[in-house]
C-alpha cells in the first residue's frame, strides 16, 4: 500500500467493493464451492505452510497446471483487476467467512500465477491480523515460492550447470518466471551466491525483467465461465447484471477476467432461473 499512489489505492479498493457486490449477486443464484482453505497462522515458517497447505489439499509435489483453478476449487472466489500500474499486482481478504483474492491481469501470465500463490499465502498465514509491513510480504512471497515449487520437486528436476536457457526451459514445469525458478534454486542452495547474480545480470541484459521469455497462457476464472454460461441459457446479459449492481457494464468486465465481453454479449431479458445450480471445479494439476 504505501507504494501506490492515493489514486491507484482507490481504485483497487474500489474494484473490490463492486467485486463484493457482484459475488453476493452471484452467490444468492448459484451454491459455489465452500472455504476449504487451512488457517496456519504465524507460528509455523511459511515453507513449512506451503507444504502443509500441500498435504491438505492432496497436491504432493505436483506442479500446479492452474492457480486459479485450484483457488477456486477450495472455495476462493477469484476476480480480476484492470489496473495498469506496477504497484499493483493483487490483493486479498476476508470478508464472512469468505477468501477474497483479486489478480492483475495486465501482468505476464507467470506474474500471475506467483500473484496467487503470494496471496494464498496470506490467506492462510494472516488470516486474524492485517497483512501490512515488509515482514508479512516477505512470508507470502516465501509461501508463494515454496507451494509452486516444492522443494523435493526442484532439486530432483535441477540442472548439474544452471544457464540461462536451460532455466527457460525448466520454468516451464511449474509454469513460474526466470526470476522466480533462479530464485527458488539459489534459496534451496542449488547456486552460488556468485552464480545466482551472475544469472540474475543475464536475465537483465536480456530484458527478461520486463518480458517473460517463453510465456505460458494466462489463467482464468473457470466457475465464472460457468456462471456466465448458465445465465446466457437464462437470458441474462451483461446489461442486466451492470442494472442490477448499479454500476457500468465495463467495470463488471473488468472483475471477471474480460470473459463477460465474449459470454455476455447481448443483453437478454432478466429472469430467475428455476433451480440454483451448484457450480464445482476440478482441481487443475499435471
Amino acid at each position: 500500500m504505501s507504494k501506490m499512489t492515493a489514486a491507484q489505492r482507490d481504485t483497487a479498493l474500489g474494484s473490490g467493493a463492486i467485486a463484493l457486490l457482484l459475488n453476493e449477486w452471484i452467490e444468492a443464484r448459484f451454491d459455489l464451492p465452500r472455504a476449504d482453505v487451512p488457517d496456519l497462522g504465524r507460528d509455523g515458517s511459511p515453507e513449512g505452510a506451503a507444504e502443509a497447505v500441500r498435504r491438505a489439499w492432496g497436491l504432493g509435489e505436483l506442479p500446479i497446471k492452474n492457480m486459479v483453478h485450484l483457488l477456486e476449487a477450495k472455495g476462493v472466489r477469484v476476480y480480476s483487476l484492470a489496473i495498469d500500474a506496477v504497484e499493483v499486482d493483487a490483493f486479498s481478504m476476508w470478508r464472512q467467512d469468505r477468501p477474497f483474492v483479486f489478480l492483475n491481469t495486465l501482468k505476464s501470465a507467470e506474474h500471475g500465477r506467483f500473484d496467487a500463490a503470494h496471496e494464498l499465502g496470506h490467506l492462510v498465514l494472516h488470516r486474524h491480523a492485517a497483512p501490512n509491513g515488509q515482514e508479512a510480504e516477505q512470508d507470502a512471497n516465501a509461501f508463494a515460492s515454496a507451494f509452486l515449487m516444492p522443494a523435493a520437486s526442484v532439486r530432483a528436476h535441477a540442472p548439474r550447470f544452471a544457464t540461462i536457457d536451460n532455466l527457460i526451459r525448466l520454468k516451464k514445469i511449474w509454469g513460474v518466471s526466470l526470476a522466480a525458478i533462479t530464485y527458488r534454486l539459489h534459496k534451496l542452495g542449488l547456486l552460488t551466491d556468485w552464480h545466482y547474480r551472475k544469472l540474475y545480470i543475464e536475465i537483465a541484459s536480456r530484458g527478461y525483467r520486463k518480458t517473460e521469455p517463453d510465456g505460458g497462457p494466462r489463467e482464468v476464472s473457470q466457475i465464472l465461465q460457468k456462471v456466465f454460461a448458465a445465465l446466457r441459457e437464462d437470458g441474462i446479459g451483461k446489461h442486466d447484471i451492470a442494472c442490477a449492481l448499479n454500476v457500468h457494464a465495463e467495470d463488471v468486465n473488468e472483475l471477471v477476467f474480460g470473459l463477460a465481453l465474449t459470454g455476455l454479449n447481448g443483453s437478454g431479458r432478466p429472469s430467475t432461473p428455476k433451480r440454483r445450480p451448484e457450480l464445482t471445479v476440478v482441481s487443475s494439476r499435471e
